[in-house]
């Protein structure tokens, strides 16, 4: 089967000959792959989620079936570096350098405590011109041969305390806030915007996202995640579905968030990532004898352990085997649960995409 065929077979519950397959690296990943292969080094994106969508000439090279696009920095508001070598995006969020992921070292709207406080706030236009300049040309590239997923991940949880600040948004979440509600619908009616222009551009999965779970369970409370996250979630996909009712929905959350899949299940969610291998509950053969019928699994090969510290005669063994237990009648896109990080040999790597091309 051809790469497209391949992941249209998945993703409708049909058995493929093999799952597709979709990976994503960090830039010091991809570099050295690039070095051990030949293969001229691609800039990373200017995105939130940039190893989403980078290095897809590299990646299809390797042998994978799905490439990921997202709308992009615009032209007149690119991510910079300030004089003290902190980094500011267009959000106004401020990062400092820490190792393969820049942390957060300023929050923009900390202070906030008034609806007065989001709506005076100068929030992205989300049809900025150049904002899906890269993804237009990435659908032209591969768009006729490749699976393709939207990507707009970080969505009203994780973009608001982006602004925030986690401690500040969640502690404001029990107190319910004055600002809170209009921050999220704010960022939502972006996401929608993005969501949408993505889905008409012709992508096959739109990836959503907020991560909801931790190595042991849910971050929110279940109860209050139904209250105030669930129709926002519902909302959105309603909206997403209004320019194409067939476009399969993914969504990532991290961790163990096993009390709420049925919630996802209910509001119409089609794709459920990153299927975290440690996070407590999250065992590949109850998820796929449980939700199996109504949820196709995209991850499931474990970055924490596995690919970083097992042997490449591990790393071929797990994958086969979850390969087995979640590829079974299709239904599968075989993935590690997050970017392949920096810990990981490039022995390691190669080892995952020769159990993935043949299972």
């Amino acid at each position: 089967m051809k790469p497209r065929e391949r992941t249209l077979a998945a993703i409708n519950h049909r058995q493929p000959d093999r799952p597709p397959i979709y990976v994503s690296l960090t830039p010091q990943v991809a570099q050295r792959l690039s070095e051990n292969l030949g293969f001229p080094f691609e800039a990373p994106a200017d995105a939130m989620e940039s190893a989403r969508i980078s290095h897809m000439g590299l990646l299809t090279t390797m042998g994978v079936d799905i490439v990921a696009i997202a709308p992009t920095a615009p032209a007149n508001a690119p991510t910079i570096t300030m004089q003290d070598g902190r980094i500011k995006n267009e959000w106004g969020m401020i990062f400092r350098k820490a190792g393969i992921y820049d942390e957060f070292s300023e929050y923009p709207l900390a202070d906030a405590s008034s609806e007065k406080d989001i709506l005076d706030y100068p929030f992205p236009e989300p049809d900025a011109p150049g904002r899906f300049d890269l993804a237009i040309r990435m659908m032209e590239d591969y768009g006729s041969k490749y699976g393709v997923i939207g990507d707009v991940e970080t969505m009203f949880f994780e973009m608001s305390w982006y602004l925030t600040g986690m401690e500040k948004f969640l502690a404001d979440l029990m107190t319910e806030a004055e600002y809170q509600s209009c921050l999220m619908d704010k960022i939502m009616r972006y996401i929608i915007f993005c969501g949408k222009k993505l889905i008409e551009m012709g992508v096959d999965i739109l990836w959503c996202g907020d991560d909801f779970g931790s190595q042991t369970g849910m971050i929110i409370d279940p109860d209050i995640w139904r209250r105030i996250f669930k129709p926002r979630i519902k909302q959105m996909f309603e909206e997403f579905r209004k320019i194409r009712s067939d476009i399969k929905i993914a969504w990532h959350s991290c961790g163990s968030i096993l009390p709420i899949i049925p919630d996802f299940i209910e509001v119409g969610l089609d794709i459920l990532n990153p299927i975290q291998p440690l996070a407590q509950g999250m065992d590949p053969v109850y998820l796929k004898k449980t939700y199996g019928k109504d949820l196709v699994f995209f991850g499931g090969i474990d970055v924490q352990q596995l690919l970083p510290f097992g042997s490449p005669e591990m790393i071929r063994d797990e994958v086969r085997r979850r390969i087995d237990i979640l590829g079974k009648d299709g239904g599968y896109i075989v993935a590690p649960a997050h970017n392949i990080q920096p810990d990981t040999s490039m022995e390691n790597v190669l080892a995952f995409f020769e159990a993935a091309l043949n299972p």
